[in-house]
């Protein structure tokens, strides 16, 4: 029998506020076994780079990464959040390591090929996933915290969504885990009803995202992130989990099962 690892991908939500995300930390310190977290920080870096004088440019919800904007993506996800976030789990008995795609070669990506006339830039899609690194890396107690930065091999570091890596990552680690994924976000599950937070459905199969989505319960960014979490479970991931931050005990929120 496979031993059991939790992968959590926190929201920049999340991130952006300081009692939020010690909450979060503290419950993520409390999961028993092994344990990854990947997080993202869009809003952070939107800010800083607001900061800078460098317009923050998005099509649909993704960010349109030109070089100036890879500097700052890469300085505020692979230091300044993950950084912090690293010095306060160290502070609540958790022995982490702040990694991008790029260290150990972890998350190899390419460039995303334009799309519908689309530049965006520096954004990885990725490729491979090295589940043996960070085997190696959690065998030793050692807790992975990834930032949603990888790399193309060819000395470019790359702007990638952290529902993508959370997914990678814990598809990657289903070869040698039995693996839980779970998506912390603001709201305490996928809601049949979103302005009513009390209606969260209980769990979503392929047959049901398919129908939800036909018929608009299912919109907007939920639907890539629900992509994600069924591609997840179609490789072989045990189950993922979309919830409220402070409920990531895998206890509540939305069950995706195949």
């Amino acid at each position: 029998m496979k031993q059991k690892i939790t992968v959590v991908k926190v929201g920049g939500a999340i991130v952006e506020d300081p009692q939020s995300l010690d909450q979060l930390l503290q419950n993520f310190a409390a999961i028993e076994g092994p344990k990854v977290l990947v997080h993202g920080g869009g809003r952070r870096a939107t800010k800083v780079a607001t900061s800078l004088g460098i317009e923050s440019k998005m099509v649909n919800g993704r960010r349109i990464t030109d070089a100036e904007m890879l500097e700052v993506v890469t300085m505020v996800y692979g230091g300044l959040v993950n950084k912090n976030i690293i010095a306060q789990l160290q502070s609540k008995g958790v022995n982490a390591l702040g990694l991008t795609g790029a260290d150990m070669d972890v998350i190899h990506s390419h460039k995303r090929p334009q799309k519908n006339g689309i530049d965006y830039g520096f954004v990885g899609d990725v490729e491979h996933v090295n589940g043996f690194a960070l085997r190696n890396i959690i065998e030793q107690g050692i807790t992975p915290v990834m930032a949603p930065l990888t790399h193309d091999g060819k000395g470019n570091m790359l702007n990638t969504n952290a529902d993508t890596i959370a997914s990678e990552t814990a598809k990657a680690l289903a070869r040698f885990y039995d693996v839980t994924l779970i998506y912390s976000f603001e709201k305490k599950g996928v809601l049949s009803n979103p302005e009513d937070d009390e209606t969260v459905i209980p769990t979503i199969t392929r047959q049901d995202f398919e129908q939800y989505v036909a018929n608009g319960t299912v919109a907007g960014g939920m639907i890539p992130k629900l992509e994600n979490a069924l591609a997840a479970v179609d490789s072989g991931v045990s189950q993922v989990i979309i919830t409220l931050a402070s409920a990531i005990d895998g206890k509540h929120g939305t069950i995706i099962k195949k």
